[in-house]
């Protein structure tokens, strides 16, 4: 996640801290039809200035959405101007310090066991080959993004940026990345081997069409912090002057 979208994340859930509004978001999204700043004062019990205000503020925050209709019923001449009425909106807002990503390990299981029963394929299996799949499409991504014939350096820098934004915290340690966080962490301490398997069949699939075998990666469980290791086969280590840069 970048810090950009960390903060807009933030941000919208901080706008339902404060009380008015946070009564104003529940009153909206439990009615079955837009409602009216009038409605929506009348049913929080709040002065109208004060329910526009706070409303306005759920707007901007992407919590709420806004519509117009005349309410009563008229058209042409006389029938008054539209009223603005609001409803939830369809933005997600979630926080997970550290980040965790369990919407995509339930993907990834949602595609694997539609796959299996498709085609008869193993449930887990199906699940490594849902996972090295994307994978592969983000070790594209990370490939276009290092930019034309990028060098070992800019392949690794590329490679940590795209994990940096999935929530692993990538740490350059000489002639290896480790992981500092696991996305799904909470799942991978009840299903270790299920979810172990998924993330190395992912991280593997990405490094593998990113990094032309100059990273590999492989499982090395380490109390707090993701069970994936990725190695360099050639050292990322400047070499000092006279000396010869050696492999893993």
């Amino acid at each position: 996640m970048s810090g950009d979208d960390f903060a807009e994340r933030v941000s919208g859930v901080a706008a339902l801290a404060e009380p008015i509004r946070r009564e104003l978001y529940r009153y909206v999204v439990a009615q079955p039809d837009p409602v009216s700043r009038d409605q929506a004062s009348a049913g929080v019990g709040v002065p109208r200035h004060t329910a526009k205000f706070h409303l306005d503020k759920l707007v901007e925050e992407g919590l709420l959405d806004t519509a117009s209709k005349r309410l009563t019923g008229r058209r042409g001449p006389g029938a008054g101007r539209p009223t603005k009425l609001y409803q939830r909106s369809a933005r997600e807002v979630s926080v997970t310090v550290p980040e965790r990503h369990y919407d995509l390990a339930g993907q990834l299981m949602a595609r694997a066991i539609e796959d299996s029963a498709g085609d008869g394929t193993p449930v887990v299996a199906a699940l490594h080959r849902a996972a090295a799949e994307l994978g592969a499409t983000l070790g594209d991504q990370t490939r276009t993004s290092a930019g034309p014939r990028p060098s070992r350096e800019k392949l690794v820098d590329a490679t940590c940026t795209t994990l940096a934004a999935r929530g692993y915290e990538p740490l350059r340690q000489d002639d290896e990345v480790a992981l500092a966080n696991c996305p799904f962490h909470a799942l991978a301490r009840e299903h270790v081997d299920l979810i172990c398997g998924m993330n190395l069949a992912l991280i593997a699939g990405m490094v593998e069409r990113t990094a032309d075998g100059r990273l590999t990666a492989r499982l090395e469980p380490t109390d707090g912090r993701c069970c994936v290791r990725l190695s360099a086969a050639v050292s990322m280590v400047t070499p000092a002057p006279g000396k010869a840069a050696t492999g893993v």
